[in-house]
């Protein structure tokens, strides 16, 4: 497995992969089973299998949260190589925005739900450095878990307006067995918050209607951000021992309108 840290080596290295199926798996790092899956799939599908693994401070509006974000480069670099990884970017911040943050990618109307509303300027930098990682890589596939659906949503957007030739390939989210979403934050939790925290996926999954799922998850002790349903799935982000999480089931569609739904 190759690990690159400036983009003029990988500039090099991909020039000899011309003519081969490339897939690509986008991570900010502290992987977890979920991530694993992605790049199984990535692996299987493809000739070539290249990840990332850079937390992007633009996506971050809370400066404490991303100083709190895990961490775990030398665990993940070992289980990327287990898994079959050939390739693998790991670049400072100042090689993926080498303009500081001069340019940014914008989107309305997706961009102005959900998670759009409770973390202003997370989506530019989501969309920012995806759009770059995705011209750096010229992948094939690229591959996204659904546990951020909003998120798969608005870069499968993304990669037509911009006519990115790579497709864009949402996989199924991963849950422990008591039903809570895989998540790079999970480990910030305690074990007895982390038996606790599956009530969101509970609640989701159960509830008769967004109203109630949200009272079920305040009853419960979460501080819950929002629960509203969008694209025939419910969609909710909660607060736990001071670790934000998300998560979103499918649902029968009620007919709604990509932004129809309730707080």
């Amino acid at each position: 497995m190759h690990v690159w840290t400036t983009v003029a080596e990988w500039a090099s290295r991909r020039q000899t992969m011309e003519g081969m199926s490339i897939g690509f798996v986008p991570t900010m790092g502290a992987l977890h089973c979920g991530h694993a899956s992605l790049v199984e799939r990535c692996r299987r599908e493809n000739q070539i299998a290249v990840a990332s693994i850079f937390v992007n401070p633009t996506q971050f509006n809370d400066p404490q949260d991303l100083e709190r974000y895990p961490r775990t480069l030398e665990r993940d670099l070992d289980l990327l190589e287990r898994l079959g990884t050939t390739d693998v970017l790991a670049p400072p911040v100042a090689e993926l925005y080498p303009q500081e943050r001069r340019f940014r990618v914008v989107e309305e109307p997706l961009t102005t739900l959900m998670e759009g509303v409770c973390r202003p300027g997370f989506f530019e930098g989501v969309m920012t450095i995806v759009l770059k990682l995705l011209n750096l890589v010229r992948a094939r596939r690229a591959y996204f878990g659904e546990k951020d659906y909003q998120q798969l949503q608005v870069v499968r957007d993304l990669a037509r307006e911009f006519f990115v030739p790579t497709e864009i390939v949402g996989c199924p989210t991963v849950r422990e067995p008591s039903g809570l979403a895989a998540s790079s934050r999970n480990a910030l939790l305690s074990s007895s918050g982390r038996e606790k925290a599956s009530a969101i996926f509970r609640a989701l999954a159960t509830a008769p209607d967004a109203g109630q799922a949200r009272a079920q998850l305040e009853a419960e002790g979460f501080r819950v951000d929002y629960v509203e349903e969008h694209w025939g799935r419910r969609f909710a982000a909660a607060h736990l021992e001071g670790v934000r999480l998300i998560d979103n089931v499918p649902v029968e569609s009620r007919g709604q309108e990509p932004g129809a739904g309730g707080r």
